[in-house]
């Protein structure tokens, strides 16, 4: 056990279902850290907020659609070290929104069918997550 401290960094994520099943998956764009790799859309719970708010304020700003709480159904979680911080994610799944869904930090976004998912790359974090969401799906 080392004398430093681990810093736990809380990030929500929402597996998107749509009627036909498949998961939405989001590139992460050029310039952020995993540049490249494909996740579940979301983002870092901010001081103050739950998880599901982030979901809610995330889903609004990444992507453009309205997200009511109800509508988050807690899934499971991944919990990851990476080199500089511990991950803990819980990870949600929704399959209603409100508006038509737009990648406005100019992500690339993408349907996949569960079966599918494993040919995108992902973070270290998110791989887990994927043989549940098959699992459920």
């Amino acid at each position: 056990m080392s004398d430093e401290l681990t810093k736990i960094l809380l990030v929500a994520a929402c597996a998107l279902v749509d009627n036909d099943g498949r998961v939405l998956l989001a590139q992460r764009p050029e310039g952020k850290s995993m540049a490249g790799l494909w996740e579940f859309p979301g983002g870092k719970v901010e001081a103050g907020e739950t998880p599901e708010v982030t979901l809610i304020r995330e889903l609004k700003e990444e992507l453009d659609i309205d997200v009511t709480e109800a509508c988050l159904a807690p899934f499971t979680f991944a919990s990851h070290g990476y080199e500089k911080f511990h991950l803990l994610m819980p990870l949600y799944v929704c399959r209603r929104w409100e508006g038509n869904m737009a990648p406005v930090e100019g992500q690339v976004l993408k349907w996949v069918s569960p079966l599918r998912m494993g040919d995108y790359p992902m973070p270290p974090a998110d791989v887990p997550l994927v043989a549940m969401l098959r699992d459920l799906l």
